[in-house]
């Protein structure tokens, strides 16, 4: 299945279960909601079960005009990985950050693939310059 097909199957599928939140303010703090619990699953990540650690500082900036340069100083901050459970809850939040991004699509009558499509587009035109 192409990815335009998955996004308009998965977007279909979230119309056809979208009841209780048919109301574009009550689909839009159910995003907000999920997006918290996915940036929560990630704290716990480190905080509780200690699988991946963030070990922040300021990130490196080199004298370089060249924003190509800052791929080889910036870091993500997280070392180690996560593990089964964890990868497990993460994907879980998300799936439903993204069960809520595409019924606000749907309420919207937008088109999901549309949309990533052209985000792929000009990030993909502009670069690492579509960033800044």
């Amino acid at each position: 299945m192409s990815h335009s097909n998955l996004c308009s199957e998965f977007q279909k599928t979230v119309s056809k279960y979208l009841v209780r939140d048919k109301s574009i303010l009550d689909t839009l703090t159910k995003l907000q909601e999920s997006t918290a619990r996915a940036s929560r699953a990630i704290a716990i990540s480190v905080t509780r079960c200690g699988c991946i650690k963030i070990s922040a500082n300021k990130q490196p900036v080199p004298e370089s005009d060249n924003l190509e340069d800052l791929l080889e100083y910036y870091r993500t901050h997280i070392e180690g990985s996560l593990c089964q459970t964890c990868e497990e809850k993460i994907n879980e939040e998300l799936g439903k950050v993204l069960f809520y991004t595409t019924a606000i699509c749907s309420l919207l009558n937008l088109d999901l693939a549309k949309i990533l499509q052209k985000e792929n587009d000009n990030i993909s035109t502009l670069g690492l310059y579509s960033l800044t």
